[in-house]
């Protein structure tokens, strides 16, 4: 209707400028009337069509403001349109709805979204501090630009840049932010605490660990090297130190018990616990080692793996914070048993919720007695937060299985269960004494939801199908046969090292994650310790990939059923640094491990952790 009013109005003033002033005799342009000019016969006047008259002789405050030209495209319906700071939303006929003073609210008007609090991707610096408007732009986000991790401000956008940044890093097991924690072993003291740090840049890097508000050292990791840092055992979170199993005395929470490692450039990070497992011709016993994920991909939802109480030997898992004021929730698992009092907040049912603030770390431990087979098992057990957090598994030292020595420290750190798919590829880890024989293992299947279902290629004598219960497991039969693992919901999935009577002549147990084939990467840099006897990685590819190890084609690939992938078991040298690069064709993955006299050590040697669900 808005157009037919302008037009009319248009029609009405050029009848009224051609009949001047409506009384029939002529004027001329003084206003004098004027017999010389014949009026036109009223015949001869033709009346303009309606699209002929040009809007622009029309006064210009005569036009309603949302008036169109006649044969201007009018906007689609619904569609956000700005105006200054007016939010107005096109009716599809030509006019507007919902007119909205944004400014008057305090907001802005963005085009296509209408009103809202800011700009999304604007922003300003604060110093170190990045302000920037969030995607919804509903908020403004806070991001502190940490120097210690070679970042700095845009004062273009109000994002913090540089190599380490989130938005450069990606999600995988490389980044600048680590938090290594001690966990349980009964290792003597004189052995150390470590992490590797491995740098696949071309840059060297500043490496910072701090312990609560103290700096512990500053080293610089060459570039394309690795650097292995000592640190101090937090004792509390140790406990004791024995040649003999002893119990660990309680559940604790430890102020600043965990490390920050922060790095310049992207890094990955191993922590060792201990390091070595021979030291001045005596033998440490117990070790294992646990690949680290950057911080700035912890979840706030875990499932736990660990395993059973053992003569007198505690199972545990270990969270670390990285925020103030982050609240942790645990939930016991369908199969678990007691856990020892110490925490407030946590019942020894194996339930409860603790506060912790950046740095902290609660450490968790089964109850039981001195049984070889004790059933008290913290694995299943949930752990979620509202701040991300992150979770080790494993165990004060235990036989594998119950009635095989030796007694050794497991510990792994979990995967954030957005993270867990449905397909894993189970390979063995090879015979210490090398060939192409591999060794006996156990594996656990732990379920994020209830009645998972199973499925093995090829097929495993005896291994469950079913999973009844969120947060419980099955465990296969010891076997040293590679296959592949199916769910119909996310499963993690958790492999055993048997001990050193078990075959092979060294070595004892130690503890990985399987990574999950969605998660398989195309190149790798891992470390393997040189101070242990033999180190090897297991590469899992697809048939006809090509994959080069330190610039070497990896051979010798195994099928594993009709997956359509291999298994190459691999040597790795102890000369040089213990650093390693793989790469391939397609994606793949790789599980590192090493042996020595009366120890072992196993991780996944690194992973994707793009979140899946």
């Amino acid at each position: 209707m808005r157009r037919l009013v302008v037009v009319a109005s248009a029609f009405v003033l050029v009848l009224a400028t051609a009949c001047g002033g409506g009384s029939g005799d002529p004027i001329d342009a003084n206003g004098v009337v004027d017999d010389n000019l014949a009026p036109p016969d009223a015949a001869d006047i033709d009346a303009p069509p309606i699209d002929a008259t040009p809007i622009d002789a029309v006064p210009i405050d005569a036009i309603p403001i949302d008036a169109m030209p006649p044969d201007a495209p009018w906007c689609p319906v619904g569609t956000v349109e700005c105006m200054g700071t007016t939010q107005r939303i096109c009716d599809g006929m030509g006019g507007y709805t919902d007119v909205v003073n944004c400014g008057q609210q305090g907001q802005v008007c963005v085009p296509g979204n209408g009103c809202q609090l800011c700009v999304p991707d604007t922003g300003a610096c604060n110093g170190d501090t990045a302000t920037y408007c969030a995607a919804d732009g509903n908020s403004w986000i806070d991001e502190y630009c940490d120097p210690l991790q070679g970042e700095s401000c845009d004062p273009n956008g109000g994002r913090c840049i540089g190599l380490c940044s989130p938005r450069s890093l990606g999600a995988s097991y490389i980044g600048c932010d680590y938090m290594p924690t001690v966990t349980a072993n009964l290792v003597a003291t004189n052995f150390h605490f470590a992490a590797a740090v491995s740098n696949s840049t071309s840059d060297p890097a500043t490496v910072t660990i701090t312990k609560g508000t103290s700096t512990v050292s500053t080293v610089t990791v060459a570039a394309n090297s690795v650097q292995v840092i000592q640190m101090d055992w937090d004792t509390t979170l140790k406990g004791p130190a024995s040649s003999s199993v002893v119990p660990f005395p309680a559940s604790v929470q430890v102020a600043d018990g965990a490390y920050r490692l922060r790095s310049t450039q992207p890094v990955a990070v191993y922590q060792f616990n201990p390091l070595e497992y021979t030291l001045a011709g005596a033998f440490s016993y117990s070790n294992d080692a646990s690949i680290l994920l950057p911080t700035n991909v912890w979840g706030t939802d875990y499932r736990v793996a660990s395993r059973h109480h053992f003569a007198g030997g505690s199972g545990f898992y270990a969270v670390t914070a990285s925020e103030d004021n982050t609240t942790v929730t645990v939930a016991a698992g369908p199969q678990a048993g007691t856990v020892k009092a110490g925490v407030t907040g946590i019942s020894t049912a194996g339930n409860g919720t603790v506060t912790l603030n950046a740095g902290d770390v609660i450490e968790i431990v089964t109850n039981g007695g001195t049984s070889q087979s004790d059933p008290n098992d913290v694995t299943g057990t949930r752990i979620t937060s509202d701040k991300p957090i992150q979770v080790i598994g494993g165990h004060q030292c235990i036989y594998i299985p119950d009635t095989v020595g030796y007694c050794d420290h497991l510990e792994e750190t979990m995967f954030p269960v957005n993270t867990l798919a449905t397909t894993y590829m189970v390979t063995a880890p090879l015979i210490p004494t090398g060939g192409t024989t591999p060794k006996v293992e156990f594996v656990r299947v732990i379920a994020t939801e209830a009645n998972t279902t199973l499925a093995y290629e090829p097929a495993q004598a005896g291994a469950p199908t079913t999973i009844a219960a969120a947060g419980g497991w099955i465990e296969l039969p010891s076997s040293a046969a590679d296959y592949r693992i199916t769910g119909d919901k996310p499963i993690l999935v958790v492999q055993y090292m048997e001990g050193q009577a078990a075959g092979g002549n060294s070595g004892d147990p130690a503890m990985t994650l399987a990574v999950s084939n969605q998660q398989f990467r195309s190149n790798y840099l891992f470390h393997a310790p040189t101070n242990y006897e033999t180190n090897y990685v297991n590469v899992v590819a697809p048939t006809g990939a090509t994959i080069t190890l330190d610039g070497v084609d990896v051979a010798g690939f195994v099928a594993i059923g009709t997956t359509g992938y291999g298994v190459a078991r691999v040597a790795l040298s102890n000369a040089g640094t213990g650093n390693h690069n793989i790469t391939g064709t397609e994606p793949f993955g790789i599980s590192v491990y090493g042996y020595g006299q009366y120890t072992s050590y196993w991780y996944p040697g690194g992973t994707n952790s793009e979140r899946i669900q």
